[in-house]
């Protein structure tokens, strides 16, 4: 799942960034809101933090610019204006969440997370395939009862080769959904990732369809 963070103070934008990696996430950062609309423009995001108080292009008119996209994008937007009349105007906006600052990573991790659930069909909150078996929330995988230590970017592939329940994923989608944008398409990241769920998960469960992609069948 891939998030776009737009916050004008580096080092907040940062710590939020790092936070959200634990999760598993790809992230992006971007401090200000033109170069949030670029990122926009290349990048399909499932969840947007959008600082609202960003100079120059205003976060109101970023997430006007979402909102009028008609994707499935959602919007988390922050700011320091705590006011219940602040949080109904940027709700009326067409953001989906709102949270005033200083906030609690925690808080908002959570937000995401649920924000993340509506961006398509529901995920239930455990996995299970072909004796596999993920713990979305407690970031936990079992093979046939055997706990499976596994890395941020193998959870995270993983995942996605779970949600779909079959269907074969491309290399392109995992690197899209698994990594961020700064990622080189051409390191071949994703087929060594897959190569270490192989030896983890010892079984061999995860099948390469030649020419299209990888699927748990």
């Amino acid at each position: 799942m891939r998030v776009l963070i737009v916050e004008d103070e580096p080092v907040l934008a940062d710590g939020i960034a790092e936070w959200l990696r634990r999760d598993a996430l790809a992230v992006d950062v971007v401090n200000d809101g033109g170069s949030a609309l670029e990122r926009l423009g290349v990048n399909d995001y499932d969840v947007v933090i959008l600082d609202r108080d960003l100079p120059a292009v205003h976060g109101d008119d970023v997430c006007r610019s979402i909102v009028e996209s008609a994707t499935r994008t959602r919007v988390l937007m922050l700011t320091a204006a705590a006011a219940v009349r602040d949080r109904v105007a940027g709700l009326q906006l067409g953001a989906d969440d709102y949270l005033p600052k200083p906030f609690a990573l925690a808080e908002l991790s959570a937000r995401v997370q649920a924000l993340l659930r509506r961006t398509g069909p529901a995920t239930p909150p455990v996995l299970s395939r072909r004796g596999i078996r993920m713990d979305l929330a407690r970031r936990e995988v079992y093979r046939d009862g055997r706990y499976v230590a596994l890395s941020r970017k193998e959870f995270a592939v993983l995942a996605e080769l779970l949600r779909a329940d079959g269907a074969v994923v491309s290399a392109e989608d995992l690197l899209e959904r698994a990594w961020d944008e700064h990622t080189d398409p051409f390191t071949g990241v994703v087929r060594v990732t897959i190569l270490k769920l192989r030896r983890k998960l010892e079984v061999p469960v995860i099948d390469t369809i030649p020419g299209s992609g990888y699927r748990i069948a």
